[in-house]
């Protein structure tokens, strides 16, 4: 269980990776279905991160 603010944030960072691969992976597959579901979890993921104060510039390559 993360103990700091920061290992919260990596943590989310880490995920906010793995989300955007499998959606690139889905997209490219043509999974739609799987390719919103994630894209729900991105965006949840990307809302934290914000909010948290990360700039997402160079970590987001989904752009939406």
């Amino acid at each position: 269980m993360p103990s700091t603010n920061l290992e919260i944030i990596q943590k989310a960072m880490e995920d906010f990776q793995k989300v955007q691969y499998h959606m690139l992976r889905a997209k490219k597959e043509n999974a739609m279905e799987t390719y919103g579901g994630l894209k729900k979890d991105y965006l949840y993921l990307k809302v934290f991160l914000t909010i948290a104060g990360v700039n997402l510039t160079e970590l987001d390559e989904i752009k939406e």
